[in-house]
C-alpha cells in the first residue's frame, strides 16, 4: 500500500488528519532509492501517519490543500536532486527533460524549490505547524554557500525558506526523534489548555538537541564561523568557514556549528552517529511498492523507473572524498552497509514481481566495491582529519576485502528467478588493485558475470595539477586497471569495454590540459570520448569552493578557473572531437615517449 497522497486515501484510511505531510520536488515513487518516500515509510513505522505531496502547483492551493494540515509539521525536499542542478546545465542552459517528473517534461520543478514549496504552505496555511527542510538541497544549503546560479553567497536555505528546522543528510533517526518530541510536547500542550499547535520557540528547548538538527537562535552555539555578512565580503574568511564545516561532518568527533546572520545564529547540531547494520535492514525491509503510485502514474512515464524498480541500495558513503562530490557533507565519509540476508531477502521479493525479467540492474551504492569493508580505525575513532582514505594514495590502514560483495553477487545470482546481476553504480579501480587477495578474482567475476558490456570507472583527467585539485588518484593506477581488465577479457573471451567520466573546465583546467586529456585517451585509452561534462559549481564542495575563490584552499595558491561558458564548451570539444585531428603530443608524453604509446587493438566506446 502505498502511503496517501489523495483525500480519498486518507477516507478509505479513516484517516480525519495526518500527523506528517511531506512535499517533494519529484513525483511519488515509492522506492528505497527515493528520499521522500524512505523518510515516509521510516516515519510509518514509528507510529505515525504520513502523507506524500508531489510536484505541487505552486500558483494555487489545489495541491497544497488537498490533505489539509499536519498535526506535527510538514517536511520539504527539493527532490532527489538539487533544484538548480535538475533545472539547469553546466553552461545554465534550461534542461528540457526530467526523469523524475511523469512524461519527463521538465515543467514541475520550480527553481529552488525548498524555498518555493515553503512558501506555498505559509501562503495558504497561516499560522501552520513547524516547517522542516531536509533532502539533498537543503542539506548542500545548510551553511552560507556560493550559489553558482545566481553568482553569490547566499545564506542558509534555512533563513532564505524561513523555515522553522533543517534536518540534513540522511536523517533516518532526525525525523523520527523531530515528531516524537513535537508529538510529546503538543499531547502535553493538550492536557493543559486548548492553545494553538505548538511553535518553533516553544519546542525550542526538546528539538534542539537532536542530532543533525539545524534551528536559528538569538545566542551562538559551539565553534562559531564567520559571519555571512563576513564571508559575502572577504573570500579568505569563507574558505576558513568551509573548512572548519567540513571538518566537522564526521559524527565521531563533530562540534556544534554556529554562523551569524545578522542578529541571528544558524545553528547545526554535530551530525548524528551513523546507521548500523542492523538499522539500515529495518529501513530497506520496510513494504516498498518499487513503484510510482497510480495518481502520479497516470500523467505519463516516469524515466527513473527504468534503472531504479529492479535494483538493489547495498550500502551509503563513500571515503573517496572527491573534491567536486557532495557525499561527504551529505552522506558521509564512512561507508556503512546493510547485511548479505537483508539484501538477498530483497532481491527474492523482487523475483515475484509480475514485471521482474531476472535482470537486477544495479546492485550497489556511491560506488560499487566499497561495500561490506571499512578502515578499522574510522570505525572506532572516526575519520582521520590530518588525510584521506584514498588520496593522494592510498592508506595503508584501509585493508580492502572484495570478499563480502563477491559472497553477496554470488547468493543472488543462485535464486530461482534471477538471470543476472549488473553492476552500475560505477567501480573504484584503485580499491581492486590494493585488494592483493581477491582483486584479481573479484574483476574476474566482475567481468564474467556482472558488467552488460560496459564498466563505469571515474577517472575526471589525466593532469596531475588538475586530479591534485581534485582530490583524484594519478594515472599509473588507471592504465594499470586497464591492462588488467583487458587482459581477463581476452582470457574469458568477453567484449567488455571500459567507459570513463571525464571532467572539462574543473578548477586549474586550461586548453592545455584539455590537450592533453585528449592524447592520453586516443593513445592510452584508444577511445574518443563521449561522456564528457563542464564542471558544475554545486553548493558544499571543495570544488566550488576553488570556483568561487580562485584559491586552492589547502594551500592558499591562486588557481585558474574557467568562468567563460563559450570557453568551457571548448574544453569539452577538444576531447570529444572525433578522429582526424591529432592534437599535438603533450610534455609527459615528449617526457615518457613509450608510456602512452598503447598496444593492441583499438577498443570502442559506446555510448550508454
Amino acid at each position: 500500500m502505498f502511503l496517501p497522497t489523495t483525500r480519498k486515501e486518507l477516507d478509505d484510511r479513516g484517516i480525519g488528519r495526518l500527523d506528517v505531510i511531506l512535499v517533494t520536488g519529484d513525483t511519488y515513487i515509492d522506492s528505497p532509492f527515493m528520499g521522500v518516500s524512505l523518510i515516509g515509510r521510516v516515519l510509518e513505522s514509528n507510529g505515525f501517519t504520513v502523507g506524500i505531496i508531489a510536484q505541487p502547483d505552486t500558483d494555487s492551493d489545489r495541491d497544497i490543500s488537498r490533505l489539509g494540515e499536519p498535526r506535527l509539521f510538514w517536511g520539504i525536499t527539493g527532490g532527489a536532486v538539487d533544484s538548480m542542478v535538475a533545472n539547469y546545465t553546466a553552461s545554465k542552459k534550461r534542461r528540457k527533460r526530467d526523469d523524475y517528473t511523469p512524461g519527463g517534461d521538465n515543467t514541475r520543478r520550480p527553481d529552488r524549490a525548498v524555498i518555493v514549496y515553503t512558501n506555498l504552505v505559509r501562503r495558504f496555511f497561516k499560522p501552520t505547524v513547524p516547517i522542516v527542510l531536509g533532502g539533498i538541497e537543503a542539506s548542500l544549503r545548510r551553511i552560507a554557500h556560493y550559489d553558482f546560479w545566481s553568482n553569490k553567497i547566499r545564506r542558509s536555505i534555512l533563513l532564505d525558506a524561513k523555515a522553522d528546522y533543517l534536518l540534513f543528510g540522511m536523517a533516518h533517526a532526525g525525523i523520527v526523534a523531530l515528531a516524537r518530541v513535537l508529538d510529546q510536547i503538543q499531547g502535553n500542550r493538550l492536557k493543559t489548555d486548548n492553545r494553538p499547535a505548538t511553535t518553533p520557540a516553544e519546542t525550542q528547548d526538546p528539538v534542539t538537541q537532536i542530532p543533525g538538527l539545524g534551528y536559528i537562535s538569538k545566542t551562538p552555539k559551539g565553534i562559531e564561523l564567520p559571519a555571512y555578512e563576513a564571508v559575502i565580503k572577504d573570500k579568505n574568511l569563507y574558505i576558513q568557514s568551509f573548512k572548519t564545516f567540513y571538518d566537522n561532518t564526521d559524527p565521531m568527533h563533530a562540534a556544534p556549528l554556529s554562523q551569524a546572520h545578522a542578529d541571528r545564529f544558524l545553528v547545526l547540531n554535530p551530525p548524528p552517529p551513523f546507521s548500523t547494520t542492523q538499522e539500515m535492514d529495518q529501513i530497506h525491509d520496510l513494504d516498498f511498492q518499487r513503484a510510482v503510485h497510480p495518481y502520479y502514474r497516470a500523467l505519463g512515464h516516469v524515466r527513473a523507473m527504468d534503472t531504479i524498480r529492479f535494483s538493489i541500495p547495498t550500502h551509503y558513503g563513500c571515503y573517496g572524498e572527491c573534491n567536486f562530490c557532495a557525499i561527504t557533507v551529505h552522506q558521509g565519509r564512512t561507508v556503512r552497509w546493510r547485511s548479505k540476508n537483508s539484501i538477498i531477502a530483497e532481491a527474492q521479493k523482487m523475483t515475484q514481481d509480475k514485471d521482474f525479467k531476472g535482470y537486477i540492474f544495479d546492485l550497489g551504492g556511491p560506488t560499487a566495491n566499497m561495500y561490506g569493508f571499512e578502515c578499522e580505525k574510522k570505525l572506532k575513532k572516526g575519520a582521520c582529519t590530518h588525510r584521506r582514505c584514498l588520496f593522494p594514495t592510498p592508506c595503508p590502514s584501509l585493508s580492502p576485502d572484495h570478499g563480502p560483495q563477491m559472497d553477496l553477487l554470488n547468493e543472488i545470482s543462485r535464486l530461482a528467478g534471477v538471470k543476472k546481476v549488473f553492476l552500475n553504480s560505477g567501480i573504484r579501480h584503485d580499491l581492486i588493485l590494493m585488494d592483493k587477495q581477491k582483486g584479481r578474482a573479484y574483476l574476474k567475476q566482475v567481468i564474467a558475470h556482472h558488467v552488460s558490456g560496459q564498466m563505469k570507472l571515474a577517472p575526471e583527467h589525466c593532469s596531475p595539477g588538475v586530479l591534485a585539485l581534485m582530490g583524484k588518484p594519478g594515472i599509473d593506477s588507471l592504465v594499470a586497471f586497464k591492462h588488467r581488465f583487458d587482459r581477463l577479457c581476452n582470457t574469458l573471451n568477453k567484449k567488455q569495454y571500459l567507459t570513463y567520466y571525464l571532467i572539462a573546465a574543473h578548477p586549474g583546467c586550461t586548453m592545455r590540459e584539455m590537450n592533453e586529456l585528449k592524447a592520453f585517451t586516443q593513445n592510452a585509452l584508444h577511445i574518443t570520448p563521449e561522456q564528457v561534462q563542464i564542471f558544475t559549481p554545486t553548493p558544499s564542495t571543495f570544488s566550488t569552493l576553488m570556483y568561487y575563490t580562485r584559491t586552492d584552499p589547502f594551500t592558499m595558491m591562486p588557481v585558474f578557473v574557467e568562468k567563460d561558458p563559450r570557453a568551457k564548451e571548448k574544453q569539452k570539444q577538444i576531447v570529444t572531437r572525433k578522429a582526424g585531428h591529432r592534437p599535438q603530443a603533450s610534455y609527459r608524453q615528449k617526457q615518457n615517449p613509450g608510456k602512452f604509446s598503447g598496444k593492441g587493438k583499438k577498443s570502442r566506446h559506446r555510448k550508454k
